[in-house]
């Protein structure tokens, strides 16, 4: 395949990703990652990192974006939320990212292919059940939510290490359920949670060989970084165009399949 080739397919996809992910809110790297490693055939390690170098951009982008629909200002008026999260997955996210280092990449693989599974059943049970409806917290502030928060927020960190995710589909539902807040602040919350979190796995990235992917494959990155920008930006104008739910069922059963298709047979 030409280079030129190469970044043109690069952008288209990022660009679909983008945008299909951007119809329902999410940041699509859960959904990059096995194109990396089925269509563009890098290893699954160097995948993870690339994916979470371009998850690290895109994130800040969206967070950028959602400002004018969540200021700030109101986010800093939950900080303790994200603190709460962020105690557990700077910890789970620094813990995974060295054990994927050392990992063989055949038990790497076999993690990855459930996780990506487990979160195409998550992007389902949201799209059969609505489980967004809900506002009222699990459990009333004090010593128990608190635990709760630390636990989800290691798990959290741990998929979003893994996978180079921004761990959203798993953290506004979290949010939501835990702490009563309706689904757009929990979405803006998610960002502020997930951006750090990325930023300490990828440092802790930064010690492996398999690091030097990001000089290797620069128009890759910057192709399919603008593509998904892009994408993201255009998913959002064209929101309530196909049913949420619907699109939800589909991408989640694409997910799937794919995740069991590419890391059964990744090498």
């Amino acid at each position: 395949m030409s280079l030129h080739h190469r970044s043109v397919q690069s952008f288209i996809t990022g660009s679909l990703i983008g945008t299909l992910a951007g119809l329902i809110g999410l940041g699509g790297a859960e959904f990059r990652l096995p194109v990396l490693v089925g269509m563009f055939k890098l290893p699954t390690l160097e995948a993870i990192i690339l994916n979470k170098a371009m998850s690290l951009v895109v994130v800040t982008a969206a967070l950028i974006f959602r400002a004018r629909q969540i200021p700030f200002d109101q986010q800093l008026a939950h900080y303790g939320i994200t603190l709460n999260l962020l105690a557990g997955s700077l910890i789970g996210a620094w813990w995974a990212a060295g054990h994927a280092m050392t990992m063989s990449r055949v038990w790497l693989n076999r993690i990855i292919m459930v996780l990506l599974a487990g979160l195409s059943l998550v992007m389902l049970s949201e799209a059969w059940f609505d489980l967004h409806d809900g506002v009222t917290a699990l459990f009333d502030a004090g010593p128990l939510r608190l635990a709760a928060g630390l636990i989800a927020g290691f798990g959290i960190g741990v998929v979003a290490a893994l996978l180079g995710v921004a761990g959203g589909e798993l953290l506004i539902p979290t949010i939501m359920l835990l702490y009563g807040l309706d689904i757009k602040l929990a979405g803006s919350l998610s960002l502020t949670v997930s951006l750090p979190t990325m930023f300490v796995g990828f440092a802790r990235y930064t010690r492996s060989d398999a690091f030097a992917i990001l000089r290797h494959e620069q128009m890759l990155f910057r192709w399919m970084v603008l593509g998904s920008i892009l994408g993201a930006a255009l998913g959002g104008l064209l929101l309530g165009l196909m049913p949420t739910g619907l699109l939800m069922t589909l991408l989640g059963f694409v997910l799937l399949i794919s995740s069991i298709k590419t890391f059964q047979h990744a090498h």
